[in-house]
C-alpha cells in the first residue's frame, strides 16, 4: 500500500488545508526531524506533511538534517515522497510564476551530512542515481490538470545558501544546463534513494536568478508575492496527483 507525504518548503511551513488526524514525535538514528509529523487528510486524500524548515521556518538550508527527515518518513512507512520547492528560474521557460517538475540535478552544495551509509550501521551501498526523481511520480504530478501550464522537464540546481547566488554563479549554471536554483533539493533526493523511498520534487519559480532577469537586484517582495500567489496551484496539483496515485496499483 503506498503511502504519500509532502515535504514542504519555502512558503509552506504549514499545510493549511491539511486535516490533522495525528502528531508523531519521532526519533531517528540521526536525530530529530524538522519538526513534528503531521498526518491527516490532505485533498481527501491520506498524507503525511513535513515542514522541511521547521514550524517557524527558522532553519536554514545548510542546518536542515536532511537525513532525519528522511528517515523519520520512512519509519511511518511512508513510500512516496513529493517535495514541493521555491526556485529561482534560470532558462527563459521558468519565470516567475511558472510551475516545474524537474527531471535532473546537480549538486553544487557542501557539507552537509550527504548519505546514510556513513559507517554508523556498518554497511556500504552504492545506489544507483542516474535518474534521481522517481518517474512514475513525476507523471502523477504533471498529468494533473489545471488552470496554469507546468514545464514538463528541467534540471535542479541546488545551492548552499542561505545567501542568494552572485550573477557569475547563475551564469556558470545555466552553461551547466541548469533550469532552476534551488537551496534543498539536495542531499534530500539522494536520501530518499537510498532510504528506498519514491521521490520527486515539483518547484515554483518565485524569481529569476541573478543577471537573469534584467534586474539588477532580487526583490524579495516580489518573492513573497509568486509564493502567496503560486502556492494554491502548486498544492492543488499535488493533492490531484496523490489522489491519482492512491487509484493506482502499487508499482512491482
Amino acid at each position: 500500500m503506498r503511502r504519500f507525504a509532502i515535504i514542504g518548503g519555502s512558503g509552506l511551513d504549514r499545510l493549511g488545508a491539511l486535516q490533522i488526524s495525528a502528531r508523531h514525535a519521532v526519533v531517528t538514528a540521526y536525530g530529530a526531524p524538522s519538526a513534528t509529523l503531521c498526518e491527516g487528510l490532505f485533498a481527501g486524500s491520506p498524507v503525511f506533511f513535513l515542514p522541511r524548515h521547521g514550524e517557524t521556518h527558522a532553519l536554514p538550508p545548510h542546518r536542515i538534517n536532511y537525513r532525519a527527515n528522511i528517515a523519520a518518513l520512512r519509519q511511518a512507512g511512508v513510500t512516496d515522497i513529493l517535495a514541493v520547492t521555491a526556485v529561482g528560474g534560470i532558462s527563459a521557460a521558468a519565470a516567475p510564476g511558472a510551475i516545474v517538475v524537474p527531471e535532473q540535478i546537480i549538486d553544487y552544495t557542501s557539507g552537509r551530512e550527504h548519505t546514510l551509509y556513513d559507517g554508523v550501521n556498518a554497511t556500504l551501498e552504492h545506489v544507483d542515481f542516474s535518474q534521481p526523481y522517481t518517474e512514475r511520480l513525476r507523471r502523477l504530478l504533471l498529468d494533473q490538470p489545471d488552470h496554469g501550464a507546468v514545464v514538463d522537464t528541467g534540471v535542479y540546481g541546488a545551492t548552499q545558501g542561505p545567501r542568494l547566488e552572485s550573477a557569475a554563479e547563475v551564469k556558470r549554471m545555466a552553461q551547466d544546463g541548469c533550469t532552476i536554483v534551488g537551496m534543498t533539493g539536495m542531499p534530500e533526493a539522494a536520501l530518499a534513494r537510498e532510504a528506498g523511498l519514491a521521490y520527486a520534487t515539483v518547484s515554483l519559480v518565485v524569481n529569476w536568478a541573478a543577471g537573469v532577469g534584467g534586474e539588477a537586484t532580487i526583490s524579495m517582495d516580489d518573492i513573497y508575492r509568486h509564493l502567496e500567489v503560486g502556492m494554491a496551484a502548486v498544492l492543488q496539483r499535488v493533492g490531484r496527483a496523490i489522489t491519482a496515485g492512491l487509484s493506482q496499483p502499487d508499482p512491482a
